[in-house]
């Protein structure tokens, strides 16, 4: 497996300067947060459905993107409608709230804050919240411009599972495909945050103007993915 790089670490760590904190948002005792699950088979929208609408790229980035800093460019964000997506690798992201498998010695990237919050103004838990990291703002893509905000709902698909996320961190402003420890461990990909992840085979759709309230709640964020994946595949 690729290991991330420094130059990946100190892009996210000026990503995280300037990122504002989310406002807090009430929930519903049926929102309230848990762990991620062990397996996914999340949601009644199979992989394949999903897949099925992405085969082909309407490239809305003004470039592409590179998966790794050694890497050539070759990653562009696509648009349909009501998504924007890519097909990527996945590097593990362990940033956030120090925990058991997400911290400084078991990450030699470790970053203690992510570019979104929690509705208690904490950074997200890596190791228990699926989230996906997107690309800062540049002059390749602008994800706030194209509808995709920080607790996002993102489909996450590899090996014929699907995953629901939440947009949680930014990184690099070149580099491509990154997710959260948890997010790994839920779709059976390493989640070892200096040797896991996957050189390739990830799609990752992100449905535009979405957000799971709390951002912190993954059970919020599979419940509104599954209906905005129901609508996917009706306006595609």
């Amino acid at each position: 497996m690729r290991l991330r790089t420094l130059t990946l670490a100190a892009a996210s760590g000026a990503a995280l300067l300037a990122a504002g904190v989310l406002p807090a948002h009430a929930s519903s005792p049926g929102a309230a947060a848990r762990t991620a699950p062990d397996s996914a088979q999340e949601g009644s929208v199979s992989a394949a459905d999903l897949l099925a609408k992405v085969k082909t790229c309407s490239q809305i980035s003004n470039g592409k993107y590179k998966t790794d800093d050694e890497t050539s460019a070759t990653v562009p964000v696509c648009g349909k409608n009501g998504a924007v997506f890519w097909k990527a690798d996945m590097d593990v992201d362990c940033d956030g709230q120090r925990t058991t498998n997400c911290n400084e010695n078991r990450d030699p990237w470790y970053q203690d804050d992510t570019a979104f919050h929690q509705s208690d103004g904490k950074p997200l838990k890596a190791e228990s919240l699926p989230y996906v990291v997107v690309p800062s703002s540049s002059s390749i893509w602008n994800y706030s411009s194209a509808g995709i905000k920080g607790g996002g709902v993102v489909a996450v698909i590899y090996n014929n599972k699907v995953e629901y996320a939440v947009v949680g961190d930014t990184g690099p402003t070149k580099i491509i495909g990154e997710a959260s420890y948890a997010t790994a461990k839920a779709l059976g990909i390493d989640p070892d945050p200096k040797t896991g992840g996957v050189d390739s085979g990830v799609t990752y759709i992100l449905f535009k103007n979405s957000k799971a309230s709390p951002i912190e709640s993954h059970s919020a964020a599979v419940s509104l993915g599954d209906r905005l994946a129901e609508q996917f595949l009706a306006d595609n």
